[in-house]
């Protein structure tokens, strides 16, 4: 995509710093979490929750130091490519997410056809965004909660498997990632909504990760 093609949004300098310093927050949480998720499984032994978690934990940096880069630049080329970046970032923590549900307590044939399926739209939504991030915005933003909630598909051996209050940390992370994109996009282009938007992010992030942490890694027969 020609980078004069790509629009940026006009923030104040506030809204900015803010979104820079939640999302730089983000990060630093993001590779301290990684740390612990996996010495936590190495400990426990199990190979698949370690590669799982490794998976989770990178996409997770990845988006939150993309966009603490992005939110620092100035409005120059440079920070064009970021954008469409932060976009095509949020694809992969949603597949990352996914990762060691599937991979640990839904391995099997459903874990690994959903883990197909998310993987598969996350490479096709990356690849529609940095052909044209303006065309594909709004698909991207449905195809973002449409895959977010695909989950529902295997609520029942999930309950199976997986400790009720782990379960109930993803439905709220979940609910936190759609009420920001809704605000989002009912109101991106009213003052510090961007910024607001980043906290329900930070917000689900981290308790999606206190599910899989405790409920995954360190989870105990249900």
């Amino acid at each position: 995509m020609a980078l004069n093609k790509i629009e940026l949004h006009k923030y104040s300098l506030a809204e900015e710093l803010i979104n820079a310093i939640s999302h730089g927050i983000g990060a630093a949480l993001a590779i301290a979490a990684l740390v612990v998720a996996t010495v936590f499984s190495a400990l426990h032994n199990n190979a698949w929750c370690t590669v799982s978690v490794v998976i989770y934990c990178s996409t997770l940096i990845l988006l939150y130091l993309n966009s603490t880069i992005y939110h620092s630049l100035r409005p120059n080329a440079g920070k064009k490519v970021m954008r469409v970046l932060d976009h095509c970032t949020i694809y992969l923590l949603i597949a990352g997410t996914y990762t060691p549900f599937t991979l640990v307590p839904l391995r099997g044939a459903l874990g690994w056809t959903l883990f197909g399926i998310v993987w598969g739209a996350a490479a096709l939504g990356i690849t529609l965004t940095a052909v044209n991030l303006k065309k594909f915005a709004k698909f991207s933003m449905i195809c973002y909660i449409i895959m977010g909630w695909a989950i529902i598909v295997a609520i029942k051996p999930l309950i199976s498997r997986v400790a009720m209050p782990g379960l109930l940390l993803l439905l709220a992370g979940g609910i936190l990632y759609t009420i920001g994109a809704v605000l989002y996009l009912i109101g991106r282009r009213k003052k510090f909504i961007h910024s607001v938007w980043h906290f329900f992010v930070v917000g689900g992030s981290i308790l999606h990760y206190f599910s899989i942490l405790f409920y995954i890694v360190l989870a105990k027969p249900v």
